[in-house]
């Protein structure tokens, strides 16, 4: 990823089609149980035998109980369509260390979007900065690169609109969707709009932290300013703009599923284990 927005170049379609393609083989979706990124059986009762049912489907524990030949029954999952939130506000453009958060958050983006796309699930974006990116859940790969490669080119000065975008989003969606949400969550305001979301859909947040906002210790006295919104800050000893701590917290308890990315420390290992543990919790069960 050397090169990529982070120094105004930018890396040709096939290199970074390869990077995102590693990243969505390293997910690993294939092996998870998420029926809101695949397929799968889930079991839905057990049944009299019947003359032409499998022998492989008997329920020999019913079966031992009831002194009956019983089957299992299962059904295929509905697969969810997947939206990709994405902040595109300055706040993510502008770093300290050598990769954007909006650089880290494009190439999470394409691996989770490609990811989907091997499960047989429809995935959309949303940009939810200034810009007007709304491309509807499709499972065609074109329109994915489509949209991604597009996402490589961003304006430093955009404001976050994220609360307002997922608040026209919401009517929109007419059946149980997963979102994940990429940001720095800069905007105080998206969190509620958040939680009133999740409880119909299935929420995600990947929030991306640039080493700068983990605070300066013993820096001294610091001035900084807010890059989207000009909000000047004066601290002694570091700056942060947020505890991602209680903001984990505060979407728990609104049934969001949260991680944190350090965009300068290896979290790939980490992201994969989030999903896979997400896939665990079954059906999207809160």
């Amino acid at each position: 990823m050397d090169g990529f927005i982070a120094s105004n170049q930018y890396l040709d379609s096939r290199q970074f089609h390869i990077a995102v393609r590693r990243l969505a083989d390293s997910l690993g979706f294939g092996a998870d149980r998420s029926a809101a990124l695949g397929p799968g059986l889930e079991y839905v009762q057990s049944r009299l035998y019947a003359p032409g049912d499998p022998v492989k489907s008997i329920d020999w524990r019913v079966t031992a109980r009831t002194r009956k030949f019983h089957v299992k029954e299962y059904e295929a999952p509905r697969r969810l369509p997947a939206y990709l939130l994405i902040d595109t506000s300055a706040s993510m453009t502008v770093h300290s260390s050598k990769h954007s958060k909006y650089e880290t958050a494009i190439f999470v983006a394409g691996g989770l979007a490609l990811a989907c796309l091997d499960r047989i699930s429809p995935v959309g974006v949303l940009g939810v900065g200034e810009s007007t990116l709304h491309v509807r859940p499709s499972l065609s790969r074109e329109t994915v690169l489509g949209w991604l490669h597009r996402l490589r080119t961003y304006n430093w000065q955009e404001p976050t609109q994220m609360a307002s975008r997922i608040a026209q989003l919401a009517p929109q969606l007419a059946e149980r969707t997963l979102l994940i949400v990429l940001s720095d969550l800069h905007e105080p305001d998206a969190i509620p709009v958040l939680k009133s979301l999740a409880q119909k859909h299935d929420c995600v947040v990947l929030q991306f932290r640039d080493p700068a906002e983990r605070g300066l210790a013993g820096a001294g006295w610091i001035r900084a300013r807010e890059a989207e919104t000009g909000r000047t800050v004066v601290s002694r000893g570091g700056v942060r703009w947020s505890d991602p701590e209680s903001t984990a917290n505060e979407l728990r308890r609104g049934a969001i599923h949260h991680l944190l990315i350090d965009v300068d420390q290896q979290y790939i290992p980490r992201l994969r284990h989030f999903f896979r543990s997400r896939g665990m919790l079954g059906q999207g069960t809160r």
